[in-house]
């Protein structure tokens, strides 16, 4: 499928006063979390919250900071996540673009809201006790 690359707005919602850093990241469908490089986490002031093991691609398994919160922005769509802090460059996983109702294009090679809500994030919600 190749890379497939966005432009989002990751902001820190507890220091409001901080400017929001437009960055470019990588859709990572295999990755479940937001991955985000230890200057983003500076720049934007975000607390670590507590540390996570991971595994790695290659099966090794190391701790990392679980940073948050963090706000993404993305076209008209808007979400909150926490972030793991590794790598050198911001990888966007599934649950952040799950959480915003967001698609990953092979053809275009492009993220973009889902066509099937292009005005609200749709999500799947079921209630205990309700008839279905």
């Amino acid at each position: 499928m190749g890379h497939v690359n966005a432009r989002v707005l990751l902001s820190n919602p507890r220091l409001p006063e901080r400017e929001p850093l437009e960055v470019l990241v990588l859709a990572d469908t295999g990755a479940t979390h937001l991955c985000i490089p230890e200057h983003v986490q500076l720049q934007l002031g975000l607390e670590v919250l507590e540390w996570r093991e991971i595994v790695l691609a290659d099966g090794s398994v190391r701790s990392v900071p679980y940073v948050g919160p963090v706000q993404i922005r993305f076209k008209n769509r808007s979400g909150f996540t926490g972030a793991l802090v590794m790598g050198d460059q911001v990888l966007f996983g599934v649950i952040p673009m799950e959480d915003m109702d967001l698609v990953v294009s092979p053809r275009s090679r492009a993220i973009d809201v889902n066509p099937e809500s292009p005005n609200l994030a749709r999500s799947s919600a079921k209630m205990a006790g309700l008839a279905t």
